[in-house]
Order: structure tokens, then sequence, then C-alpha cells
């Protein structure tokens, strides 16, 4: 049993479009996370010299400000895609509810 306004919608030329840029760029933003991520991880494993040298005089290692880096990469790209979204995502929804529902 299909509802005829979920067919409408899913037939819809700019659902299409959403479909298709909301999923390019939510691939494309979790590829990137997961290269910080998983080359983070690597450091780690394979250059734990490297990550536990020290910044300065001080006890602060080189790891530290990166792993702070991975997170605040997380921040931004969430933000980046919370912005797209909020625009042209929701233009999109807005104009696809409009025109099935005439």
């Amino acid at each position: 049993m299909s509802d005829p306004v979920v067919d409408k919608i899913q037939k819809h030329p700019k659902y299409l479009e959403l479909r298709s840029k909301r999923g390019g760029f939510g691939w494309f933003l979790t590829l990137l996370m997961m290269v910080v991520y998983y080359g983070y991880i690597a450091l780690i494993a394979f250059n734990k010299p490297f990550l536990a040298q020290r910044m300065g005089d001080g006890v602060t290692s080189v790891g530290v400000p990166i792993g702070m880096g991975v997170i605040v990469f997380t921040v931004i790209i969430t933000a980046i895609y919370v912005r797209r979204a909020n625009s042209e995502y929701d233009d999109l929804t807005a104009a696809i509810l409009k025109d099935v529902s005439k």
C-alpha cells in the first residue's frame, strides 16, 4: 500500500535534487572526518615519538593540540553542514511541500 502524497514527493524533481545534494555533501564530509580521525589514530599507532615530543619547556606534547584540532574540526564541519541544511536544504524542502500541496 502506498500513499499518493509520498509517491508524488518521491517523483518530484526538486526532491531528487535534494537527495542528490544532501547525500553527496554528507558523504564528502564523512570522508573528510574519517581521514582526519583515522589519520590521527594512525599517528598514534605508527609515530608515537612524534606525538610525544614536548612543546617548548612545558609538559604538553605535540599530540594534545593535534587531538584538540580533531575535535575542533568536527565542530566546524558540523556547523558547515547545519548552515547548509538551514539554507539550501530547507529551501528545497519548502518548495517541494509547496508544489505537492497544490
